[in-house]
């Protein structure tokens, strides 16, 4: 590991080609630059996901951390190549004062080079994506309504915002249970005329099951509130012949049940953010299942047919406490 203390992109830069051939790193041989966007808190997390992914898709990682935006513009580095991030190609900088509002100046230099650029905020996802440059550069943006206060609110916004391009961890965390479910017809074709799903009223997962089953089933699930499950406890379909099908959560299983057959327990683990994030990097082009999902959950249609690309909007946080706080003195 390098560490360089209040330096400049340029050096850092340096210090990577520097650290890659002393290691043996071979450029070719990534896959893609993921940049994930991170509090401070959580960057031991962001690591530990970032290898989990590395290993399965070689590539370079970009940890941005934004402190202090008031203070003294100034950058700190660490790069690592293998060593505690495995396979992977990593780069933590910490960035301070006006240099975190212009993180692009210091990242785009640092992309490896003829290879997809993947954006992934392990934090409150942005307002509006196209207010961060790191967003607008990437083609596929990774972000996670469960970190905002309001997770159901915050993936409504996603679909307000949504370009295509975007996805949620969100819905990588219902990739099980739509196998579940969606594995109930390969023995019918019965007409599927209702649902219910039983989750806490906070639960985003629980809310983009319902849009994905409105959207591929053309019904209107109902969603029953409980406080006695941590997240979603159950999928219930209704068939026009009058059979039920029934995925239930248990611990680290699903009790598989439907009219006329035994009960079965199948695998339903809580994945670690790092085999989520490995299942999106799979993909890199627009994923329209998801995108007619968050639609349905959060009543807006089209999301498919938006232009890919996004316009950066300038926006400066500081600015806007600025005008906030002026409002505020003259409104008392």
């Amino acid at each position: 590991m390098i560490g360089l203390w209040d330096t400049t992109g340029n050096e850092v830069v340096k210090a990577l080609t520097a650290e890659r051939r002393s290691a043996g790193g071979v450029a070719s041989g990534l896959a893609l630059t993921l940049i994930a966007v991170v509090e401070e808190k959580k960057v031991r997390e962001a690591e530990a996901a970032a290898t989990i992914a590395a290993a399965a898709h070689p590539c370079r990682v970009l940890i941005i951390v934004r402190s202090d935006l008031d203070g003294r513009s100034r950058l700190d580095a660490e790069i690592v190549v293998g060593g505690r991030l495995g396979p992977a190609e990593a780069v933590v900088m910490r960035m301070y004062g006006r240099l975190a509002l212009h993180a692009e100046s210091v990242v785009i230099p640092l992309l490896a080079p003829d290879v997809p650029v993947v954006s992934w905020w392990h934090e409150e996802p942005p307002n509006s994506i196209a207010n961060d440059f790191l967003g607008v550069i990437a083609d596929r943006r990774i972000t996670d309504s469960a970190q905002a206060p309001d997770p159901v609110a915050a993936l409504r916004q996603r679909a307000v915002d949504y370009a295509p391009g975007d996805t949620d961890l969100t819905w990588t965390r219902i990739t099980l249970w739509r196998t579940l479910v969606a594995g109930a017809f390969d023995t019918t074709d019965a007409r599927v005329i209702g649902a219910t799903i039983v989750a806490p009223e906070k639960d985003p997962t629980a809310w983009l099951m319902l849009g994905w089953l409105k959207s591929r089933l053309g019904i209107e699930p109902k969603l029953e509130h409980t406080d006695r499950a941590p997240r979603m406890h159950s999928v219930e379909l209704q068939c026009e012949n009058g059979d039920c099908v029934r995925v239930t959560r248990e611990e680290g299983t699903a009790l598989f049940s439907r009219t006329g057959q035994e009960d079965r327990y199948m695998p339903l683990p809580k994945r670690p953010v790092g085999d989520e994030l490995a299942e999106e990097l799979r993909r890199l082009d627009a994923d329209q299942i998801y995108a007619e999902a968050l639609g349905a959950m959060a009543g807006v249609s089209g999301l498919e047919h938006r232009p890919p690309m996004r316009v950066h909007v300038w926006k400066d946080p500081a600015l806007a406490a600025r005008a906030a706080s002026t409002t505020d003195a003259m409104a008392g």
